[in-house]
């Protein structure tokens, strides 16, 4: 049974948003609606535990919105995009944004049900005493925090899961399909190009720390000084 976890879908169609608020509260979750992008800016954003946005909408774009959302807010609830637009650079676009998965329009509202719970389930902090490892990171995975020399890092819940995976497996290479698997699921079709482009906004984030994540060619990633 869900915990009432609360939803926030953005779309400028109003059936799709008729449609994913009634599937999605018959499966429990608490669902508000917004028909813009704008109006999604006036809720209380920080009190929602998913976004569902629509990517091509009136002024301000669901790119855009999550761009607020990341770097205005600091958010990092997990984010879906909905698009008619499914080419590998606007999927590549949504993840560098930060978002968890990527659906074309027409989609089944089935599988949408089953990737909303897949990623709430691997969102929910796993209840972890705090735990300090690799040097100067503290991996918080009560709260979901990773710190550097005390200080919170901003990240995402993707950009978590792997530094989290990273630190707490200190010198251990994982290749691209493994980190894939282990923080994405199997239930999310993603490419291995996305881990690069995840990997890219971490080492952004963490700045001179950012060359402890190294890169055996053509495998994958370690942490490691």
């Amino acid at each position: 049974m869900n915990e009432r976890k609360k939803i926030l879908a953005v779309d400028d169609e109003e059936p799709i948003l008729e449609i994913l608020s009634f599937n999605l509260e018959g499966e429990g979750y608490a669902v508000d609606t917004c028909l813009s992008a704008e109006e999604a800016l006036r809720k209380n954003l920080p009190s929602y535990d998913l976004f569902i946005l629509d990517v091509m909408m009136g002024h301000m774009s669901g790119f855009r919105l999550a761009e607020k959302m990341r770097k205005e807010f600091n958010l990092t609830a997990p984010i879906i995009f909905l698009t008619a637009r499914d080419s590998e650079n606007d999927r590549i676009t949504g993840f560098n944004l930060g978002a968890d998965d990527y659906l074309a329009k027409p989609f089944s509202v089935r599988e949408l049900s089953a990737r909303v719970k897949a990623i709430l389930r691997r969102s929910a902090p796993s209840r972890v005493i705090m735990q300090t490892v690799a040097g100067s990171f503290t991996v918080d995975n009560e709260n979901s925090l990773i710190m550097n020399e005390g200080r919170p890092l901003e990240l995402t819940r993707k950009e978590y899961d792997i530094l989290s995976l990273l630190i707490r497996n200190e010198g251990k290479i994982f290749p691209r399909h493994e980190i894939l698997a282990r923080v994405w699921g199997n239930d999310v079709i993603v490419t291995d190009r996305t881990v690069d482009v995840t990997i890219a906004r971490i080492r952004k984030k963490l700045g001179d720390r950012g060359s402890m994540i190294k890169n055996k060619s053509g495998y994958g990633y370690y942490l490691g000084e």
